[in-house]
Parts: C-alpha cells; sequence; structure tokens
C-alpha cells in the first residue's frame, strides 16, 4: 500500500494532518469548548465556511482523530468528539495557548486560566481529558 504522506519525519506527518489553519481550531473548540455539532463550529469567531468545516471534519474523522456519531435525541444530527488520538493533541494545544498568551498582549485567553494552566499542565490536561473518559459514545456511524 503507497503511504499518502510527504516523507515519515514526525514533523511533516504532524502537519499533513493537523497543519492547516482549521484542524487545530476544530478540535480546540470540541476539546475546551465542548462543541459537539456542525452548526456549532461555524458560530466560532474565526469564520470558517462551510465547505472547508465539511472537508476538515471529513478529514479528521478519516484520519482517527474524531469520532463522528449519530445523536440518539435527534437522529439527523451528528456529534463530533475527540478520539484517544485526538486527545493526544491536547499538549500541541496547550503549548500554543502559552506560546500565544506569553507573545499576543491582546489575547482573549482568561488569565485565571492562563496561570492554572502553568502552574500545573498536567492537572489542568487530565481534567479536560476527562470530560471525554466517561462518555458512552454509540457505534460509530457507518460511512
Amino acid at each position: 500500500m503507497e503511504s499518502k504522506n510527504r516523507s515519515h519525519c514526525p514533523v511533516t506527518y504532524a502537519l499533513d494532518l493537523i497543519g492547516d489553519k482549521w484542524s487545530l481550531l476544530m478540535l480546540r473548540d470540541i476539546i475546551l469548548f465542548d462543541k459537539k455539532y456542525y452548526h456549532e463550529f461555524t458560530q466560532s469567531l474565526e469564520g470558517i465556511s462551510t465547505n472547508i468545516l465539511a472537508n476538515r471534519l471529513a478529514m479528521l474523522e478519516g484520519n482517527g482523530i474524531l469520532l463522528k456519531v449519530r445523536d440518539e435525541q435527534d437522529k439527523k444530527r451528528f456529534i463530533y468528539s475527540p478520539t484517544e488520538k485526538g486527545l493526544d493533541l491536547l499538549p500541541v494545544i496547550i503549548s500554543m495557548v502559552l506560546w500565544s498568551a506569553k507573545y499576543d498582549a491582546d489575547t482573549v485567553a482568561p488569565l485565571d486560566e492562563i496561570k492554572k494552566i502553568e502552574q500545573d499542565p498536567a492537572a489542568f490536561m487530565n481534567k479536560v481529558r476527562s470530560k471525554f473518559s466517561g462518555e458512552k459514545m454509540p457505534d460509530p456511524v457507518a460511512l
């Protein structure tokens, strides 16, 4: 089977999966801001277009970073949640948050949250991960 990666360099591999302008923002929204429905992503401040949103959700799902399941309360909707592979990107997202908070004087990140993360990044990440560990997820939707 032919590899679709440009190379097997670890940085290239990561960039090929999540190095676009939107993927980490969508993961941020799911993991940190508890978004899970398609329409919630369209309301993000960054203003993603629906065609790019649909493309990135499909790409993240296809690469095992997100799980897409039918909402049991409303069968017309789907719920997006991070897989273990997606949650393993939390340190990357947190590092970006801390780096940006340090260098962006106009950051909108709440300073009290930044201080919590700086004091104990592992505890913060464990707390975030725990939101997803107890979820009962229905079977993945067959495409």
